[in-house]
């Protein structure tokens, strides 16, 4: 393999880990409460059913009928208590009513508290991503360094240091965009 093509290849693992570090933010993102509903606050509860354990998304249908209600529609109307157990024991501050047929989780309003604190929980998201996009930068640096033994010019180096650089600022950029509307969305009363 040619240089330019290790090169390459670098370049394009270090642009698809970033993108899946994006990703992965996005969805840690979008479970953290905003005092809207989304289904993306539950979906992803492990329920224990038919002696597995699954997500919540796979065993019934999440609907947002209103701002501040979760309905969530159990397929198997046996697996109801199970569901509701699941939520509760998510750690993530809800309340299900199970009248039999459906569960139903109303949003309490977020108090001034409450809405800093998951501001504060945002921010470490979004360092925590941030620190995986260093670590991406580090790790082609180091390759490149190594294609420098082989033979690489320390001007080329140099040119592709910068371009995994401008790369690591391109993301954490979208980071940081992510983190801001996620903070204007919790602090919107």
């Amino acid at each position: 393999m040619e240089a330019n093509e290790k090169v390459q290849e670098i370049l394009s693992d270090a642009k698809k880990r970033m993108e899946k570090s994006v990703e992965d933010l996005a969805h840690a993102l979008s479970q953290i409460r905003s005092g809207r509903a989304t289904p993306a606050l539950v979906e992803d509860i492990r329920v224990e059913v038919y002696g597995q354990t699954m997500p919540l998304n796979q065993v019934a249908t999440i609907n947002v009928p209103e701002a501040r209600l979760i309905t969530i529609d159990v397929w198997d109307k046996s697996n109801l208590q199970s569901v509701e157990k699941a939520i509760q024991k998510s750690g993530r501050d809800l309340n299900p009513q199970n009248d039999g047929t459906i569960i139903r989780i109303q949003m309490p309003e977020l108090t001034e508290e409450r809405r800093k604190e998951l501001v504060k929980v945002a921010k470490q998201k979004v360092e925590d991503h941030k620190v995986a996009i260093r670590n991406i930068r580090r790790d082609a640096n180091d390759k490149l360094k190594k294609l420098k033994n082989e033979g690489m010019s320390e001007d080329d180096l140099h040119h592709y240091t910068d371009e995994v650089q401008k790369l690591t600022d391109t993301y954490v950029g979208k980071m940081d965009a992510m983190f801001k509307r996620k903070e204007e969305e919790i602090l919107t009363i």
